[in-house]
């Protein structure tokens, strides 16, 4: 018969079990009043630390899970707990990958683990990409970073917006144009360590959901940063420019940017935590649908409600059959000839904002109320079509490869 199957291990189930049992036990009962709060729950990212949960270790090891479902796995569980609380304790990866898919590995020892602190003394990480006028458009972007030869400094300004932790974080990673003329090219990623002046947190963001998340404007005045913080190292940055440089004089390949590279190693991952809304959704929508009973009998008697749950659990099941895909593939070191990355993030976040204002229709009037989750649920669902690559520049990103044309 094979080798093939899609069943988890036995570690890998023991693993998700621990995770559901957190998200349960610890997220789930605190969820609503961080969503009200609007602040970081920083006691609930504690008790993570604690048990090893927030740890650059437990993420280490489900990146490392050769199967490459640890992370898509992890995520579902923490954001069927909530997505709010969530986002607050896997924030901090998007600045790690960041590092990963760009630094050296003396730069991701040296500033990974800062990124996390320790049980005593918790920290959190930012990745700054999106800018007031650079959204999907990363060509757009204005933050400079201008190297002081003589200081053998970097000297950044600009203002980024949209960042996951930024202002309250340990350690920003920062992408800035280093070569105005190459476009999004000419982009890097730098460390700004913790404490460096220059660096001051902006509008912090009142949001229709994931509220518990923080997310605010980063804004870089003369912020002086050492040479060793280009990620990658100089060297490596000149090499990448010169052939940039070359290729438009002649028409070449395209050369990946920093954030992109970021974006595309992440998306799985956003992918999967969808799939976990979506999935808290359903399961409360059932229930209930199970249980309230209209006209003498449950209404998951009538088809109407019934065809609607058989959709929805349909929808979940294809979007993380996407996303362990795509995982796989990342694991294995296959490219993504399909944008097999993007097809995982746009489906899944498509189908957690049709499966919870589904679940919000099923409940009817108390779908509607903070009595119960779906609502927050819906709320929280409606950033996965938008952030990381909005669904149009994922169908424009999957259309692209499958094209080869550079289709706008």
């Amino acid at each position: 018969m094979g080798d093939f199957t899609l069943e988890l291990n036995d570690d890998q189930k023991s693993v998700r079990d621990w995770i559901h049992g957190f998200a349960a036990d610890v997220m789930r009962p605190a969820a609503a009043e961080w969503d009200e709060r609007e602040e970081t729950p920083w006691p609930v990212i504690q008790e993570a630390a604690k048990i090893g949960l927030y740890s650059l270790d437990f993420y280490a090891q489900q990146f490392f899970d050769p199967t490459g479902l640890g992370i898509p796995m992890a995520m579902e569980e923490l954001f069927w707990g909530d997505a709010g609380i969530g986002l607050s304790i896997v924030g901090t990866g998007l600045a790690a990958v960041g590092v990963l898919a760009n630094g050296t590995e003396e730069q991701i020892g040296t500033w990974v683990p800062q990124m996390y602190g320790d049980v005593n003394d918790v920290k959190v990480a930012a990745f700054c990409s999106s800018e007031p006028d650079a959204g999907s458009d990363v060509s757009a972007m204005r933050t400079r970073a201008v190297y002081d030869e003589a200081k053998d400094e970097w000297v950044l300004n600009g203002t980024k917006t949209w960042a996951t932790n930024g202002g309250i974080a340990a350690v920003h990673v920062v992408v800035a144009v280093v070569d105005p003329e190459l476009g999004s090219k000419g982009h890097a990623s730098f460390i700004v360590p913790p404490n460096t002046p220059g660096l001051s947190q902006g509008q912090k963001f009142k949001k229709h959901g994931i509220r518990a998340s923080h997310t605010a404007e980063v804004v870089l005045e003369d912020c002086r940063i050492p040479g060793e913080c280009l990620l990658g190292g100089k060297e490596k940055l000149d090499e990448r420019l010169a052939r940039a440089r070359e290729r438009a004089k002649t028409g070449g390949e395209r050369v990946k940017n920093a954030a992109m590279a970021t974006f595309e190693a992440s998306r799985p991952a956003v992918g999967a935590q969808a799939v976990g809304i979506a999935r808290a959704a359903y399961e409360v929508a059932l229930d209930y649908a199970k249980t309230r009973v209209q006209f003498g009998r449950p209404i998951i008697d009538n088809q109407g409600i019934a065809f609607q749950l058989a959709d929805m659990r349909t929808q979940i099941d294809a979007a993380r059959l996407l996303v362990w895909r795509a995982s796989w593939m990342a694991a294995a070191g296959r490219p993504f000839t399909s944008a097999e990355g993007s097809m995982s993030k746009l489906y899944a976040g498509e189908t957690a904002k049709t499966v919870t204002a589904q679940a919000m229709q099923i409940l009817g009037g108390n779908g509607y109320t903070r009595e119960y989750p779906v609502e927050r649920m819906h709320r929280d669902a409606a950033i996965y079509t938008i952030f990381e690559g909005t669904s149009e520049i994922q169908r424009l990103v999957i259309a692209r490869t499958l094209s080869g044309l550079p289709i706008r």
